[in-house]
């Protein structure tokens, strides 16, 4: 879906709720839209009060992003950091999220047989699935191989002490 008619949708969504597309409200849409980023609310208002336009408070930023997940424009995840962050999906292809408690960083992916898993396990089920939000969280390749350097330094540490 391109831009011009996801804006158009979201004008007509908040017409649903007596609301109307405010230049904050436009402000915020359009650099949730403009980042391939996962990005918190508090990432979203500090980017728009470094940038020039019109002046958004940090209340219409969360409640913007409100109206954009209540109307399935934009997805939260929760990665573990007390926070959700958020990213588009309008006009994307579903995907999953490998998430890194170390670090933080976001891998996205896809894998055709766990979607074909969990389609028969919902039909086996008879469930009927509107969406659905897969999330792994442990530690990417780089984090990892710090962790199992930092355990063979101990390792060595508490052998040597105990030597002495």
């Amino acid at each position: 879906m391109k831009h011009d008619a996801i804006r158009k949708s979201f004008e007509r969504f908040l017409r649903t709720r007596d609301l109307k597309l405010t230049p904050q409200r436009s402000r915020i849409f359009e650099r949730a839209f403009s980042t391939h980023e996962h990005f918190s609310a508090e990432t979203l208002y500090d980017w728009l009060r470094k940038e020039d336009g019109p002046k958004v408070s940090r209340a219409t930023v969360y409640r913007t992003l409100g109206l954009l997940l209540e109307g399935g424009f934009i997805q939260s995840l929760d990665v573990g950091r007390g926070e959700l962050v958020y990213e588009h999906v309008t006009g994307h292809e579903h995907h999953d999220h490998m998430v890194c408690l170390a670090c933080g960083k976001i891998e996205e992916f896809h894998d055709e047989r766990i979607e074909a898993l969990q389609a028969e396990a919902c039909a086996k089920k008879g469930f009927v699935v509107v969406s659905h939000a897969h999330r792994l969280v442990g530690y990417c390749r780089g984090c990892a191989r710090k962790a199992r350097i930092e355990d063979a330094a101990e390792k060595r540490s508490a052998s040597d002490a105990a030597a002495e």
